[in-house]
């Protein structure tokens, strides 16, 4: 039992990212829900973490470019998502809907 917890590989990160992108990418472009849309961005940008601190971890060790980018996305993310909350509140109050597409003003 022990054996199989210490041979996580490359492999298993990346099978891992593939699902968690796999399920954002779906949730994104099937989602008619704007909350499921950005949660499911989220799922995105953590399946390229996982691939960001996974490639340091078993490729390049020594340096820490990896881990520091990743942190960075995190960050980045964060602040994508408050704002965009905070877009979609103003155009709820003034709409009283979540649905994607009664927001005809966003399109360019």
């Amino acid at each position: 039992m022990a054996n199989l917890v210490f041979n996580i590989t490359l492999f298993h990160y990346l099978i891992l990212a593939l699902i968690l992108f796999t399920i954002g990418l779906l949730g994104v472009i099937l989602s008619k829900n704007i909350i499921k849309a950005l949660i499911s961005a989220e799922f995105l940008i953590s399946a390229v973490n996982i691939n960001f601190v996974a490639f340091a971890f078993f490729v390049d060790s020594a340096k820490l470019t990896g881990f520091i980018f990743s942190i960075f996305t995190i960050a980045i993310g964060a602040v994508e998502l408050a704002i965009a909350f905070a877009i979609f509140y103003l155009l709820f109050k003034e709409k009283k809907t979540v649905n994607i597409n009664d927001y005809k003003e966003l399109k360019g």
